[in-house]
């Protein structure tokens, strides 16, 4: 029984193990499958993504590429464009020289017609001129058979055909002598008018300097920042300059009004101490206001001077304006003074009325205290100020015309012509810069050069008087006098320039042999 539990017990042992090792394989069996398909699966997946990735990385080349394309067939297209249109402007500009060309032609084809129509003309004149001489001939042979007062006429006649030269010659001749005989006159007037008026020449300059008592005050006019120093420029129009030099500070402006109200205004803030940006505002006010005064004044004093009397307010104004303008140095206020006096002295020799030549010659650059603020010439914007504040036709038409070549319909636009060349004209009166100064002498010069004939041009006196040398084989003496005519009126039109400018031609043959 023993025996047969033990062996029942192996076998119930082998079985268990039997049974135990076959459910453990299947349990293996079963994991290692589980194991298989979920990596098929996630290979499976991997794949997929792998290809859904590939398709869209493609997809991007692909549209990466036609974008390229696209960008390469613009630029291409664009350059195609631009050539296209290089070859049409090409293609214009040939066609273009092309008709210039044909026109050319054609000027030439009438050129050549007309000169062999003028060529035709020219034979048929020869052979006129030809019938001529021998109808002059025949005609000779019958003034032997004339009588003497016939035969007188044919050869007074034919000596004044030859003498047409000779008295072109001696009407310049007597021209001449007849304006010799003028200018000696008029320099007899004009020299006795300069000798009865005598003015100092005043130079206005850019600048102003204005004193100051203690150089404290210079930080009051600076303020803090430079804010006082910005009010008043901008409430005046000025620039002031406050630099290392003691006790002093300068006012500069090109315009003469605003610095001189720059100035007042500056010298009532030094002397009252109170410098602050309102109170700079207020004191330019009242410095305008006391300008505008001032300038009635400087009026009334150049009227009263020269002798004018009642004229209107508003235009004694713009007269004193004038002091504070300037022309090439000259003040015109101190100019137009001197110019009434000459206008009346001159009036006077000539048996004139004085009193209108003086208000002439006084108002007649009045058209200068506004042309920096109207459009138009000074001339012009003159004689419309002088017409609106009622003066006198002759007045007017001096202001209009002192500057013109239009004939006056008085003669007092003469008188003030004249007196405004000598006024500018006398030495010391006016300035000019170097560089103006050369350009006005190589501006004379080139014009008397541009005509025929001109051998050597010399500008001479500061460029008041052009010397002329021309060739005399080429230029003869009646030519001469017309070219001196020309010269100066080409001068008048092209060019602007202070007083008068003499233009004298010189022709001169000269003849040389040698004694050996």
């Amino acid at each position: 029984m023993d025996v047969i539990a033990i062996v029942v017990g192996i076998v119930a042992l082998i079985i268990g193990a039997a049974v135990g090792f076959f459910y453990n394989k299947n349990q293996a069996e079963k994991t290692a499958d589980g194991v298989i398909k979920k990596a098929n699966d996630e290979s499976t997946k991997l794949v997929d993504d792998a290809r859904k990735q590939a398709q869209n990385e493609k997809r991007e080349i692909l549209l990466a590429a036609k974008d390229e394309a696209m960008r390469i067939t613009s630029e291409q297209k664009a350059e195609f464009n631009q050539q296209r249109k290089e070859l049409v402007s090409i293609e214009n500009r040939v066609s273009a020289r092309e008709e210039k060309l044909e026109a050319r032609i054609d000027s030439l084809n009438e050129r050549e017609s007309n000169l062999t129509h003028r060529e035709k003309e020219l034979d048929i004149k020869h052979e006129k001129a030809d019938q001529l001489v021998l109808k002059q001939e025949r005609e000779l042979e019958r003034v032997a058979n004339l009588n003497t007062e016939e035969a007188k006429e044919i050869v007074l006649r034919q000596t004044e055909e030859k003498m047409a030269y000779e008295l072109a010659a001696k009407m310049k001749s007597m021209e001449e002598e007849a304006v010799d005989k003028a200018a000696v006159k008029s320099r007899e007037i004009i020299v006795n008018a300069v000798q009865r008026i005598a003015s100092e020449y005043t130079a206005e300059v850019t600048v102003s300097a204005v004193p100051l008592p203690s150089e404290e005050i210079k930080g009051k006019i600076i303020g803090r920042e430079g804010r006082n120093i910005r009010t008043f420029e901008t409430a005046t129009g000025v620039d002031l300059l406050v630099d290392d030099t003691p006790e002093v500070v300068t006012i500069s402006c090109f315009d003469p009004i605003r610095r001189e109200i720059g100035k007042m205004a500056l010298e009532k803030l030094i002397t009252d101490g109170r410098i602050h940006p309102g109170r700079i505002e207020e004191v330019v006010t009242k410095a305008t206001e006391e300008f505008e005064d001032r300038l009635k004044v400087e009026g009334d004093q150049a009227m009263l001077e020269v002798g004018v009397h009642s004229a209107k307010p508003e235009l004694v104004r713009y007269l004193g304006r004038l002091k504070y303008r300037s022309s090439y140095g000259q003040n015109v206020l101190t100019h137009s003074v001197q110019v009434a006096m000459l206008c009346s002295h001159m009036a006077n020799e000539l048996g004139l009325n004085a009193r209108i030549a003086k208000r002439a010659g006084l108002f007649h650059d009045i058209g200068k205290a506004i042309d920096r603020e109207r459009e138009g010439s000074h001339d012009e914007l003159g004689a419309e100020l002088l017409k609106k504040y009622g003066e006198k036709f002759e007045v007017i038409e001096a202001a209009r015309l002192h500057h013109s070549d239009i004939a006056p319909q008085s003669v007092y636009p003469i008188l003030v012509q004249a007196a405004d060349a000598i006024s500018a004209a006398r030495p010391g009166a006016r300035r000019e810069s170097f560089e103006a100064y050369i350009q006005r002498l190589e501006s004379l010069e080139g014009i008397a050069k541009s005509f025929d004939g001109v051998e050597k041009t010399f500008a001479i006196q500061a460029g008041r008087e052009l010397r002329v040398i021309v060739k005399p084989k080429k230029v003869d003496d009646v030519l001469s006098h017309k070219m001196a005519r020309d010269i100066a009126k080409r001068i008048e039109e092209e060019l602007t320039y202070p007083g008068t400018i003499k233009v004298t031609v010189i022709r001169e043959t000269r003849f040389t042999e040698s004694a050996k």
